[in-house]
């Protein structure tokens, strides 16, 4: 059977009708009724699967209501309406009610009162509107289903959407703005998803989700809510059940979330939280928080500015982030309170205003690949009963300490690196610490600090460049050192206070300003396998009273071994000294031992420290079977057993290596290299024949593609190994080693390689040692002279060659002797756009500037604009940039009539150089 048409005109041409209701009424299922322009005061109770259009398109027929607190349109069917205004004459109530069926709404508009949803039916809205209500815009209730796209949801006061029973919305680029409520709420066993819509300016929450409602929300905007923009209540489902597979009640996906008058997100109860992807931005207080038994999973989010702390996760809360950024909090980056549990994992927290990583309570917070830079309080913290675990995590220019700990919170770390700020780890908690790994580079103060009483353990851990002590052990601390090194102090490296009891073992200080160890009035502990060099004033100094146990310890390069004061009584144990101007202990397979306990007795005048400030003259005690004034120590006897210590780590080594941007091939090579070199060394110090090995290295690449810098590393690396006496690099190149007439040349190159006797020579551009052909030139002298020398003295000097690709293949091929000798070749690859980026930025952390994320995202444009010719010069260009980036912020910053510190730090778009 054909469906029917039917006309509505007023004043009728003949066959249509007056009204829509007549129309109606004759109208079978599946008619169509073609309505005229104009207004039509009706209540319409539509029975039949009929369509309605508007003859003449979107908002020319209006229909007002008839029935004041009736709705205009009532449906119980299945209908479709097409381009129609629907007027109601009471906000509070419906202006269109669905109780059955499944109504489809096309270019409609609703105003004057709400849409409402009832029962199972179902509606769909495309282009629509729904404006001038109270109480709320759209209304799902009992198991009703609503679908609204590409709509507008404004002026209402009440709510924008409301979803409660066991209905379901569907919103799909709608805008919800100008309510006076929440811009989309849920409750009951409600559920709603949201993509790509935007709410805009609600008077409360932009979405609030409450008992066991459930939400999806994908690549939506929820900008400037008066309250949170979500804010997840009660129970809350345990299941999203709108096709994510995702077990969670509230997913916030690839979303943005602005200028929130509250948190941007807030979930207490019990409920699921996702929120991924997302942009959490200038919130007036947490850009996340959690309480209750709420759980959350943060991933991948980027939380910037908010006025209250990043992330808070409080009560029974349990949270998991990831991925995650949290830049210029104005509390901490992420605080975890009361019974609360947090994993966080490859996150970063920066320019916070309060500690970083705050856990107090009995919270537990397990941190792994975390990094922290820039606040003025601690890195990470824990207080009370918190516990807290770090795994390869890291914290940078921290005002306070890069790790504290205080009451009785429980700390563990392994893998743990901080450079710069005040202290490094301060751990005043009379509940456990344990540190393993540990690296702490240029604290001023302190490296190491151990509060009163407490009892930490660090364990190969490592101190470079602290200001006042590599490690403080206060009064009544019985802290545990195993393995660990102190380099380069301004003070001294380890200083121990009255009744302190530290058990320090293995330990390696050295380069210290004042005492390597200094055990004040009173001090205890055992000092036992250290080694002890390079010291500014004697490398043990022990106070008045203090008793500590010195066992086994060699003290090496330096003025003076030990120093006393009157009333002290250490026990010495088989102490050695070796190289040491002033000596009281033997050196190693000498004469004499360093036994039992030794009093202080007139003598010498020597210096000492106690690593905070500058003390009085000491006398030194005499030394068994010498002189207070005795000469150093002879050198060791042909055949003693004298202990040589490397000053660097293997490990620590690599890990400088591997830190290094970009040069993942290299980085390989170089770690191949070590493994088959620590080989070699075995079977030698087994009595075996090594295999042939060249040690000598080509180094082809690109300019500023790394070649000096892993050359140095190189060096470092085998005297690590065993393989070099000293590492260290001499830089050459052909000026360095061709003479200007007969007889100049030999000489001249072999005194720089003796310079590099126990080290590395690298050869810059050695190709240019080898002139055209045809050519008298005396590169080849320097080349021969270099080719006896390498073999006369194989095992002293390794020799790396560095140039173009092309042009070290035709420099090996000048010369026999060449190629048998450098049978290894470590290609240097360019660095690709966000390496170089990354050098930037490294440079930037290094000199205390940020990058907005404009200007990086400008950086990678322009370094994507320079040409890759001969003239790029790779981690050069990047450094020449960062330079001149720093140099245009100084003339733009002095234009500012008061420009703030923010102002004085910041890199921004506008200071990259001028683009190729």
């Amino acid at each position: 059977m054909t469906a029917a048409i039917h006309l509505v005109q007023p004043g009728a041409r003949r066959g249509a009708f007056r009204t829509i209701a007549e129309a109606v009424r004759a109208a079978a299922n599946g008619d169509e009724i073609r309505i005229a322009a104009g207004e039509y005061q009706e209540r319409l109770l539509i029975d039949r699967q009929i369509t309605l259009v508007a003859e003449d398109g979107r908002g020319t027929v209006r229909i007002l209501s008839k029935a004041p607190g009736l709705p205009v349109v009532e449906l119980g069917v299945s209908t479709a309406f097409s381009g129609i205004a629907m007027i109601g004459s009471d906000r509070a109530r419906p202006a269109v009610l669905v109780t059955g069926g499944s109504a489809e709404l096309v270019d409609c508009q609703i105003v004057g009162g709400r849409l409402e949803v009832l029962r199972s039916a179902s509606l769909r809205m495309d282009g629509g509107a729904v404006r001038t209500a109270s109480l709320a815009g759209v209304h799902a209730d009992t198991s009703g289903t609503v679908a609204l796209h590409d709509c507008v949801i404004e002026d209402i006061e009440g709510t924008g959407v409301v979803v409660a029973g066991t209905a379901t919305a569907h919103l799909v680029a709608t805008t919800v703005r100008g309510v006076e409520g929440s811009g989309v709420r849920v409750r009951g066993e409600g559920r709603v998803e949201l993509r790509r819509c935007e709410i805009l300016g609600p008077g409360r929450n932009g979405l609030l989700v409450e008992d066991q409602a459930t939400a999806f929300v994908d690549d939506c905007r929820l900008r400037d809510s008066v309250a949170e923009a979500v804010r997840v209540l009660g129970s809350g489902a345990r299941s999203a059940g709108i096709g994510t597979g995702i077990g969670t009640g509230v997913h916030l996906m690839a979303s943005e979330v602005s200028g929130a008058r509250a948190a941007g997100v807030l979930a207490t109860g019990t409920g699921d939280v996702l929120v991924a992807d997302c942009r959490i931005l200038d919130c007036a207080a947490a850009g996340v928080a959690v309480d209750s038994g709420a759980r959350l999973e943060l991933a991948d989010c980027r939380i910037i500015a908010p006025r209250g702390s990043g992330v808070v996760v409080r009560g029974a809360a349990k949270a998991t982030v990831s991925g995650t950024t949290v830049r210029a909090a104005a509390g901490n980056g992420i605080l975890v309170a009361e019974r609360a549990d947090v994993r966080v994992t490859g996150s970063t927290f920066a320019d916070c205003t309060f500690s970083a990583v705050h856990v107090g309570g009995d919270a537990v917070a397990s941190l792994t690949a975390v990094r922290v830079q820039g606040t003025p309080e601690h890195g990470f913290g824990a207080t009370e009963r918190g516990r807290l675990t770090l795994e390869d995590c890291s914290a940078a220019d921290c005002g306070m300490s890069g790790l504290h700990a205080d009451g009785y919170a429980a700390v563990t770390a392994g893998a743990l690196t901080i450079r710069r700020g005040r202290n490094g780890v301060t751990a005043e908690t009379l509940g456990e610490v344990r540190v393993t790994d540990g690296r702490v580079f240029d604290a001023e103060r302190a490296g190491l600090t151990c509060g009163e009483g407490t009892s930490p353990e660090f364990r190969d851990c490592r101190v470079s460049g602290a200001g006042t002590a590599g490690v403080v052990v206060a009064e009544r601390a019985a802290p545990v050192l195993r393995d660990c090194a102190v380099f380069g102090t301004e003070g001294s490296g380890i200083v121990v206070a009255r009744a302190a009891d530290p058990a320090v073992s293995g330990t390696r200080i050295g380069g210290t300003g004042k005492n390597g160890v200094y055990v004040g009035e009173g001090g205890k502990g055992t000092y036992e396998g250290c080694v002890l060099s390079e010291t500014g004033f004697p490398a043990v100094h022990v106070a008045a009273q203090a008793t500590p146990v010195l066992r086994d310890l060699l003290v090496r390069d330096t003025g003076d071994d030990l120093s006393v004061d009157e009333g002290a009584a250490p026990v010495v144990e088989n102490c050695r000294s070796l190289h040491v101007k002033k000596a009281v202990w033997p050196a190693p397979g000498g004469p004499g031992g360093g036994g039992g306990g030794t009093g202080a007795a007139p003598g010498n005048g020597t210096r000492n420290g106690t690593g905070i400030g500058t003390g009085p003259a000491v006398p030194r005690p005499a030394a068994a079977g010498g002189s207070a004034g005795a000469p150093a120590s002879p050198a060791v006897p042909a055949g003693a057993d004298a202990p040589q210590v490397p000053e660097e780590s293997l490990d620590d080594l690599l890990a400088e290596l591997g830190l290094l941007v970009g040069l993942e091939r290299v980085k390989h090579d170089v770690a191949s290299l070590v493994k088959l070199m620590q080989m070699v060394r075995r079977r030698e110090e087994a009595g075996l024949a090594a295999p042939p090995l060249s040690r000598h290295l080509v180094f082809a690449g690109n300019p500023g593609t790394g070649k000096t810098t892993v050359a140095r590393l190189y060096g470092r690396i085998l005297a690590a190994v065993g393989l070099l006496e000293r590492g260290h690099l001499v830089e050459a190149d052909r000026s360095s080693l061709v003479g200007e007439y007969v007889g100049h040349t030999g000489p001249k190159t072999q005194r720089v390689f003796e310079e590099a006797m126990g080290g590395v020579l690298f050869i810059d551009e050695a190709y240019s040692l080898t002139p055209a052909a045809g050519s008298n030139d005396f590169g080849y002298e320097a080349i021969a002279t270099l080719v006896k020398l390498m073999e006369d003295h194989r095992d002293s000097v390794v020799v790396i060659v560095a140039g173009y690709p092309d042009e070290m293949e035709h420099f090996i091929d000048s010369n026999p002797g060449l190629a048998s000798r450098f049978s290894r070749t470590l290609q240097f690859e360019d660095y690709a756009t966000p390496e170089l980026v990354s050098i930037v930025e490294h440079h930037a952390e290094r000199h205390q500037y940020v990058l907005t994320d404009s200007a990086r995202e400008a950086l990678e444009a322009y370094f994507e604009a320079i040409p890759r010719g001969d003239r790029f010069g790779n981690g050069r260009t990047a450094r020449q940039t960062f330079q001149t980036m720093t140099e245009r912020q100084a003339y733009r910053v002095a234009e500012l009539s008061e420009p703030d510190e923010s102002d004085l730090v910041t890199l921004r778009p506008q200071d990259l150089p001028d683009w190729p």
